[in-house]
């Protein structure tokens, strides 16, 4: 299946999160079902940002929420496939980050979808906009082993 819809990455996926499809996870036409795609990026989310911190994901070490998600699919999933949830930071502005995501086939590196997710950095006590730490963004930075 020819993938030249697909956009090239400008940068390398550092972050791989293998994941186990459940039987569940499938529809009746035998594929995964398009809802569990944001599951399976949410578990590449939280283990992306769980690394940078040390002990429990919780409000006082990260609080940044998803503003928006925008995925595209390319090819269907099946039940038997090795899949894997690539994470990077794409950007980072003051309060917000750009994560781009892929679901690919892990032997093939075929993708099977892609998402652009914004997340926003907010207080949890005022549940506003807050800028992102610098120590934040050094410790993005040099893991993506780019500038933001």
């Amino acid at each position: 299946m020819s993938q030249s819809r697909v956009p090239q990455a400008s940068f390398e996926f550092r972050h791989h999160q293998p994941v186990q499809l459940r039987f569940n996870d499938i529809d009746m036409l035998g594929h995964l079902n398009n809802s569990v795609y944001i599951q399976l990026m949410d578990l590449g989310k939280a283990n992306y940002f769980h690394q940078f911190i040390n002990g429990k994901l919780n409000h006082d070490n990260l609080a940044i929420v998803v503003a928006n998600i925008n995925c595209d699919f390319h090819a269907p999933a099946y039940l038997e496939e090795p899949l894997e949830v690539l994470t990077a930071v794409e950007s980072m502005s003051e309060k917000s980050l750009r994560l781009e995501q892929r679901v690919i086939n892990s032997d093939t590196g075929e993708v099977k979808c892609r998402a652009i997710t914004t997340m926003v950095n907010i207080d949890p006590k005022t549940c506003r906009a807050v800028d992102i730490s610098s120590e934040w963004r050094r410790t993005i930075s040099d893991y993506e082993q780019r500038q933001f």
